[in-house]
């Protein structure tokens, strides 16, 4: 059985529509939503919803208490039923639902393989170059505010691993949050959830290092999904504050400018 995840928050319906069709929920591809929209009463347990499918189910947690620790209501319910694979989804993708077997296909063959992310192209279909290096102050500093200074362009273009041409496997310490492909055994071995602190943000920077330590993390450029992604935080003064509270609680947990984890990580990437 696989499992998938995907938050709401005001979510327009043609978003839900569309993931649903992706998706395409059966009894052994399971859809969680978990609602975050404030108001609703609080669920009990997931609920299935009648109107959409028997294999959707939601939860409504009656509050916003952040993007994380919403996905940790579905990962823990994947966990409770025994599912093999978890995907933490973004509410703004489209892809076909072929692409969920042949990356489960892939998992299944490479037992050391915890985590896998497709290419990943925007609504122009120009790929989105979503594997990282995991990041020091300046990488994002210098890639949100200072793109225009010399040197800055290089400096990006070294921690998205742009260089690697993303055409192959790839094994990178960190890779995007919006499509997160996940092994539950592993989850639930190491009890590796969201770390719920961050509100929005850099949670899956943190989830991707915690993974990285105990398994290999997969860019799969095989198959292809699309990812509308609207970087809020670069139109939104409020989103801006949320990434930048975010990044500071990254750095101090794991070190600003000595984290010898972190330099061992990055220095074993190869491209």
């Amino acid at each position: 059985m696989i499992t998938a995840s995907v938050v709401l928050f005001h979510t327009p319906q043609n978003l839900i529509d569309t993931i649903i069709r992706s998706y395409r929920p059966s009894a052994e591809r399971l859809l969680f939503f978990v609602d975050n929209t404030p108001g609703m009463e609080k669920s009990k347990r997931f609920m299935p919803v009648a109107e959409y499918s028997p294999y959707i189910y939601i939860y409504r947690t009656g509050r916003n208490p952040g993007y994380g620790c919403a996905h940790n209501i579905a990962i823990r319910e994947s966990i409770r039923i025994h599912s093999e694979f978890h995907i933490v989804l973004n509410p703004d993708l489209s892809f076909e639902p072929s692409v969920i077997d042949a990356l489960s296909s892939y998992a299944r063959e490479h037992t050391d393989v915890v985590y896998m992310l497709p290419e990943v192209v925007d609504q122009n279909g120009e790929v989105q170059h979503l594997c990282k290096l995991l990041p020091t102050p300046s990488d994002l500093i210098f890639r949100r505010f200072f793109p225009f200074l010399p040197g800055a362009a290089e400096k990006n273009n070294r921690y998205v691993l742009l260089d690697s041409g993303y055409d192959h496997i790839m094994n990178p310490p960190c890779l995007s949050g919006c499509f997160m492909f996940m092994r539950v055994s592993t989850l639930e071995k190491y009890n590796l959830f969201f770390d719920e602190r961050f509100f929005m943000y850099c949670e899956d920077f943190d989830l991707m290092r915690r993974l990285h330590k105990v398994g290999k993390t997969i860019y799969y450029p095989y198959v292809q999904i699309t990812h509308a992604h609207e970087r809020s935080s670069y139109h939104s003064f409020k989103m801006m504050c949320h990434h930048i509270s975010s990044a500071v609680k990254y750095f101090n947990k794991y070190g600003w400018f000595k984290d010898k984890e972190r330099d061992k990580m990055n220095s074993g990437m190869t491209i």
